[in-house]
């Protein structure tokens, strides 16, 4: 599967392996509080429940994410409608070639009226979930204004820094780098997302529901009127995120991730392995899912629902074996099936 499956399993809190924590009050209100969100989103959004997943599991462990795929396939209607059922600042950008730095990040503009005469204006950057519609069709200089933001959360702007709010997220779209007029992103960007999930066409009663829901009238520009809500707010993920570090990960399963990702740079396939940032990626991208499904331990069905969605863009297949059509994905796939896993 290339994305996480459409959602975790059914709630079914089980536990922990050698006494550990138990599900709370507040851990069962926050993690109902994050599923409503997929139901929200299914009021707009049709045959993405995996993106939609991917998405919710970011949110959880402060990761960003890259969805990849085709124009016309929801990549931003899903995003603008997580957003308006999120209770959280949303800000977007679409970027083009004449994208300038210092339209994402903000800059100084002329204020008389201050002292010194300038003062920062700060960009669109500084909200708490940020939308980079079509990352790839920028250059690279401005691609790399996002550096700073998603690895320390702050920007940096004439000398000094300024810290963006909490929570902050940023989610980007692109197109295949086969498209015209798209620029591959540097990898060291890659590795700051923690998902690069792949947004393919629905099926075709999935594509029947849509063309129905706009017969009878959705307008996706206008998601208020589909009937979108708040259903989680900023305390809600706050409390979620205090759960999922507390969701237990046992030494077996820390050295079957550590194997994993050591196997991608062993294989003779590979020019370039998952790096031990990769690994802590599946680490707290496991740890998420599990709580998802009710479980405060994680096990390695966990990790592998989780793998190629956290790995896929952090290798790199070498370039004579891409000719012969190798993926990162089928690289994984024999990963997974190879490395034993911990009983």
């Amino acid at each position: 599967m290339s994305n996480l499956p459409p959602e975790p399993p059914a709630y079914s809190p089980d536990p922990v392996p050698g006494g550990g924590r138990s599900p709370s009050a507040e851990s069962d209100a926050a993690l109902q509080a994050m599923l409503a969100l997929r139901s929200e989103i299914a009021k707009v959004v049709v045959g993405q429940e995996g993106t939609v997943s991917g998405i919710i599991t970011a949110l959880l462990v402060r990761g960003h994410v890259l969805l990849e795929g085709v124009p016309g396939v929801a990549k931003t209607l899903v995003v603008k409608t997580l957003a308006q059922a999120l209770d959280l600042g949303f800000g977007r950008v679409q970027f083009t070639p004449d994208l300038m730095p210092s339209d994402v990040t903000g800059q100084l503009v002329l204020a008389p009226e201050e002292h010194g005469g300038f003062r920062f204006r700060e960009g669109p950057v500084f909200t708490n979930l940020f939308l980079a519609d079509e990352i790839n069709r920028t250059p690279p200089k401005t691609q790399a204004a996002l550096l700073e933001a998603m690895e320390e959360r702050q920007v940096t702007a004439e000398g000094r820094s300024r810290e963006l709010p909490d929570p902050f997220i940023v989610i980007a779209t692109e197109n295949p780098v086969e498209q015209e007029g798209t620029y591959p992103l540097p990898e060291a960007q890659l590795d700051r997302f923690l998902f690069k999930l792949l947004v393919g066409y629905p099926g075709a009663d999935q594509e029947v529901d849509i063309l129905e829901r706009h017969n009878a009238g959705l307008d996706p520009h206008d998601i208020a009127a589909a009937g979108v809500r708040p259903v989680a707010s900023a305390a809600d993920l706050a409390a979620a995120r205090r759960n999922v570090a507390g969701v237990t990960v046992e030494r077996p399963v820390l050295e079957y991730v550590v194997a994993l990702c050591r196997a991608t740079r062993e294989s003779p396939s590979t020019e370039l392995g998952v790096s031990p940032r990769g690994a802590t990626a599946l680490l707290h991208a496991a740890k998420a899912w599990a709580w998802l499904s009710g479980r405060w331990y994680v096990s390695p069905d966990e990790v592998k629902a989780v793998a190629k969605p956290a790995l896929r863009h952090r290798l790199m297949v070498r370039p004579e074996l891409e000719l012969e059509g190798i993926t990162a994905d089928g690289l994984l796939d024999s990963v997974l099936s190879t490395v034993p896993a911990p009983r």
